[in-house]
């Protein structure tokens, strides 16, 4: 026997448990966030006294000059700045023509390389750590950029050539048709037509592949034994002693690692939340 009342439907249903739902996301991807920045600007002493303080009673910016004097920052920084923009780049490139020729080709099995293609995206990185690293042995990559670029590019095609294939079949093929007829070939057409009109696309799957190349860490640091090669997510790690944990340095460190991500984000956040709105309708 039910006994649900109009005021239960009410608070458990509809706008106020969206509402619910919506503040429990935000606090729990901002609180992490803010009790890292915070972190960063207490001294050490002030971190360890009971009861905790949850701000800084006195901000300091001594451990952003530390997490820069400390180690190599600056470089860990370039590092995955470097590997991050050409991992990228490269997915995008490879994607593109993968969707294009998913969405308007006639290739006989479709289905089923879409779905190899989902599979492949579900594999845990932990699975494929030691194939990858027998071929970047095999192939004398190990402890160069190309040695990350490969496989992030390879990690981050699926989802990308997913969100692609979406926009792309969106795309009325009339367009592409007149681009031809003036003269265009049909990688000019792609290029030139179908890719501007899906920037909201290209741009949420560049902003996917760009993230997830700048936080990776299992690869960085089982690939690359160099230390003027080590990326940011393996850098950060160096701060700690062998006891010692200078956690407001590493916070300071992370938030200074985070901040390229969080500008890229806001700059394009128009384009990624119209690409991902998108291609979840279009889908």
């Amino acid at each position: 026997m039910s006994h649900d009342t109009p005021a239960s439907r009410s608070i458990f249903s509809g706008k106020p448990l969206r509402i619910l739902i919506g503040f429990i996301l935000v606090v729990n991807g901002i609180f992490p966030a803010l009790w890292i920045l915070f972190t960063s600007l207490k001294t050490e002493a002030e971190l360890t006294v009971k009861p905790i303080t949850w701000l800084p009673h006195a901000p300091t910016i001594a451990n952003y000059l530390r997490a820069f004097t400390d180690q190599p920052l600056l470089l860990f920084l370039f590092n995955s700045f470097m590997v991050a923009i050409l991992s990228t780049a490269l997915t995008l490139f490879i994607s593109v023509l993968a969707a294009y020729a998913l969405a308007r080709l006639q290739i006989r099995g479709r289905d089923l390389i879409l779905s190899a293609i989902i599979a492949v995206s579900t594999f845990p990185l932990v699975t494929l750590l030691v194939p990858l690293f027998e071929i970047m042995r095999a192939l004398g990559l190990l402890n160069t950029w190309v040695a990350l670029i490969l496989p992030y590019t390879v990690l981050s095609l699926p989802v990308c050539t997913l969100i692609l294939v979406s926009f792309f079949e969106g795309i009325p093929r009339d367009l592409e048709n007149s681009a031809m007829i003036d003269g265009c070939t049909r990688i000019g057409a792609l290029f030139k037509v179908v890719v501007p009109l899906s920037a909201p696309g290209v741009f949420t799957a560049g902003i996917l592949a760009f993230v997830n190349a700048w936080d990776e860490f299992l690869l960085a640091l089982s690939f690359n034994s160099n230390p003027m090669l080590r990326t940011l997510p393996v850098g950060i790690t160096l701060y700690q002693g062998e006891f010692a944990f200078p956690w407001p340095v590493i916070s300071a460190a992370l938030v200074i690692g985070i901040v390229p991500v969080a500008i890229l984000i806001v700059i394009f956040q128009e384009r990624v939340v119209s690409g991902l709105t998108s291609g979840g309708i279009k889908g």
